[in-house]
């Protein structure tokens, strides 16, 4: 499970529990402007291929959570339930995407969508 919060023209990702082992981080910084938008999608996280693995774990129907390499993208990952993902898309940072779950994927992304659009 992954926690957002607003500092300052950045969104942070907070990595919290066993995850942070799993998934090889506990913490993303990313600025406002590099967030081109996101979007509930239980969809990213169903399925068994998520993609090479570049570091993390990734036991189908339990976890995936670290680094993976998709479709020709470079993509974290932290879900254990796909009802609660969302996707946050990226530009000019080492992830094209988060793939994550949250407490409550409407309000995150709401808040994402809040904070970059306050931002310009």
């Amino acid at each position: 499970m992954v926690d957002i919060t607003l500092q300052g023209d950045s969104l942070v990702f907070e990595v919290e529990g066993w995850d942070k082992l799993w998934a090889l981080r506990s913490r993303l910084e990313i600025p406002l402007a590099h967030i081109k938008g996101a979007r509930v999608d239980d969809d990213a996280a169903k399925g068994w291929w998520h993609g090479v693995r570049v570091g993390g774990a990734d036991i189908p129907g339990v976890i995936t959570a670290g680094a993976f390499y998709t479709k020709g993208r470079f993509v974290f990952y932290d879900t254990h339930k796909p009802e609660h993902t969302i996707v946050v898309d990226l530009a000019h940072e080492t992830y094209d995407a988060l793939i994550l779950q949250v407490r409550d994927p409407a309000g995150a992304v709401q808040l994402i969508t809040d904070s970059t659009k306050n931002r310009a």
